[in-house]
Parts: C-alpha cells; structure tokens; sequence
C-alpha cells in the first residue's frame, strides 16, 4: 500500500476542555549584530508579527541579562522570553557562587543547552552579545536547534535576508563605534524596508567596558531615522491605453 499521498485528518476543538487547535503561524522580526573595536552593537525593530496581523509595534527584542550582556530574541515571544528569565538567574547564580562574573562564551553555552535540550518544544533563536575583560567584545549567533559560532557580524530573522549581502560588503576589522552604529542602523532599516514582518522604530544598544548604553530611533526623529530614494513606479496599463 502506497502511503506517500496519506493526510492525516486535521484536529478538531474539544469545547467542553477548551482545547481549540491553532493554525501554525509565521512570525518575523529584525535582528542585527556588529563588532567595533572595544565593543559591539546591536540592532533590532520593534515589530512583533503574527502571520499577516501585526501584534504589537513596540518590542523591545534587545533584552538585557547583565550590564555587559544582552540577548537579542527571535521566534515565539514566550519561548525566547522565558530562555532569558532562565539563563538570568543561572548567571547570577553562578557569578555569586563563584565570586567571579561570567564570560560571554560561557553565557551562550548557557543558551545553548536550552535551546539544544529543548529544540522540539521550542522556537527560539538568539543572538547573544556582550563585552568581558577577556575577549572583549563578542557575539554569538544561535539559530534554531542551539548550534553556536562566534560571528563578526551577524543578523537574523526573517528580514536578515535583505541585509545580508549589505553587511558584507560594509562591515571591515577595527571599525570605530559611530560607524559600527551606522551601519546596524542602516541594516536594520534596509530590512524593514523590504521586509513586510518588520517595522517601527530601531532599537540600539552598545555593549562595551563602560556596559550598555542604549538608543532609540524614531521614523519622525528627523535627520537620525535613515531614508532611501523611492523612485516612481510604472504603471501597470498597458502602452496602448493611455497613462
């Protein structure tokens, strides 16, 4: 018997216990990631989507875990959210156990673990960036499944695939921190200028030895909010009838 065209029958509500089966949904957002020389800086949107309905215009994505680290989320919302609650008190924990504050490869392992143990229950992707006295400044990219690499720079989510080439051809070794800054601003409008899931203000945040400093920009913010050359559109008549 053939069983490659087999459907399995859809799941239907069970009123009486409030069970109500949901569609699967796609979720969108705008993540960017650079090293500068003596930090680094990250950059997200502030839209939360969910499907073509947009759920809130004002996420802040960039969470912060210590004064030196913070985890940029994508994904469902409360898987990521509550990963960061979880991996927060296992840090403090063992920085006040051991007298000693925890370095920014350590903490993504941390992640890693959660994120790996849990990869069939969760949809979770993290960028983890912080700054210690022993590498520096660091990022490091955890996409779906806990798989973990350092990156010079890095984006993710599903506006990441308009930047990407962008990032490559601008980002260069010892950059200084306004241009770090302008290029994740830039980045990141670009994305949410193609990318329908991604939107509203951008978000910054610099992770160096002084800690986090953050920043945001608003599309009414004049000369700071970033802007491209729109040109006009052809019109869709055809030659022959007039324009």
């Amino acid at each position: 018997m053939d069983f490659s065209d087999f459907q399995p029958e859809p799941r239907k509500a069970i009123p009486a216990i409030g069970y109500y089966p949901g569609e699967p949904i796609s979720t969108g957002t705008t993540l960017i990631a650079c090293e500068y020389d003596g930090g680094v800086v990250v950059g997200t949107d502030s839209r939360t989507s969910s499907g073509a309905f947009v759920a809130s215009r004002v996420t802040d994505k960039i969470t912060p875990i210590t004064d030196f680290l913070s985890v940029c989320r994508s994904g469902s919302a409360a898987d990521t959210q509550c990963v960061a609650d979880i991996v927060k008190y296992y840090l403090e924990y063992y920085s006040i156990s051991e007298g000693d504050p925890i370095t920014v490869y350590r903490s993504s392992q941390i992640f890693r673990q959660f994120l790996y143990r849990y990869r069939d229950s969760m949809t979770a992707s993290v960028i983890v960036a912080g700054y210690d006295n022993v590498k520096g400044g660091q990022i490091y990219s955890l996409p779906l499944g806990g798989f973990v690499t350092r990156q010079h720079f890095t984006a993710s989510g599903s506006g990441s695939g308009f930047v990407h080439g962008f990032l490559d051809s601008q980002w260069k070794p010892n950059m200084t921190h306004e241009e770090v800054k302008n290029l994740v601003r830039q980045a990141v409008f670009l994305a949410t200028f193609r990318d329908g899931s991604s939107g509203g203000v951008i978000r910054l945040a610099s992770i160096n030895k002084n800690g986090t400093q953050r920043e945001l920009i608003r599309p009414d913010a004049g000369e700071g909010f970033p802007k491209v050359f729109e040109p006009k559109v052809y019109s869709t008549l055809p030659p022959h009838l007039g324009q």
